[in-house]
């Protein structure tokens, strides 16, 4: 099995096709075999095992064939880098047999995780923990949250989305154009959202403007009734 480096993209599920060669460059018959694929890191430690899929039909144009997927979750914790890999064949009685990458029967074939052409959505941010304003008063905040102003346009579009359990009243978003935050910062109200308590699903939430930080408010309690809430830039 002679191979040139494969290339695989992070970000969405990969299908690798494999043909199996003999030492006269035919075609081997791999009925009754499982291929096998392991893919090795820097540390010579296991990085990904998978089962091939045998495409053979027994006709000549696609025999000793077959398939590996790499699939976008088997992908997900590799930062852009190189993998060593190799494949193996297991016969029924679960003996296994050795394959070559080249004539001169190494196994130093090479796969390179590519991170570019998809790249990660960045994570949310979560908050779940309110102040009240004083003793007694109905208003409770979040802590300020940095808008990222610097990436984001005139339009900058945030989402977010708030877990609630029986909560009643309201949640309103909150945003500031101050550089800094401190005790007399000015917020202004963006978008209110009002809850009776019959909510089942997460309520999600879009506002947008070039902020420098938001936060939430909430008019009545919401201790242990607004569970969370996910922003994101």
């Amino acid at each position: 099995m002679y191979s040139r480096q494969i290339k695989v993209y992070k970000g969405i599920d990969n299908v690798l096709q494999f043909r199996l060669l003999n030492a006269d460059q035919r075609p081997v018959d791999t009925a009754g075999y499982i291929p096998k694929f392991v893919a090795i890191d820097d540390n010579n430690m296991l990085a990904i095992e998978k089962d091939g899929v045998i495409q053979d039909d027994e006709s000549s144009s696609i025999r000793g064939l077959f398939t590996v997927t790499l699939t976008e979750n088997d992908l997900i914790k590799f930062e852009q880098q190189y993998l060593k890999y190799n494949i193996y064949l297991e016969d029924a009685s679960q003996q296994n047999i050795l394959t070559y990458s080249h004539s001169n029967f190494d196994n130093d074939a090479t796969i390179f995780v590519d991170t570019r052409a998809f790249p990660n959505l960045k994570p949310s941010l979560s908050l779940s923990e309110f102040r009240q304003e004083n003793v007694g008063s109905l208003y409770w905040f979040t802590g300020a949250v940095n808008a990222q102003p610097g990436i984001n346009s005139n339009e900058a579009l945030h989402t977010a989305a708030i877990y609630t359990d029986f909560f009643v009243g309201d949640i309103i978003v909150q945003g500031t154009l101050d550089p800094q935050v401190s005790e007399g910062t000015s917020w202004a109200d963006i978008q209110q959202v009002i809850f009776t308590g019959n909510e089942t699903e997460p309520t999600p939430v879009n506002v947008t403007g070039n902020f420098s930080y938001l936060r939430f408010m909430s008019i009545g309690n919401p201790t242990a009734t607004v569970t969370k809430i996910l922003i994101r830039n």
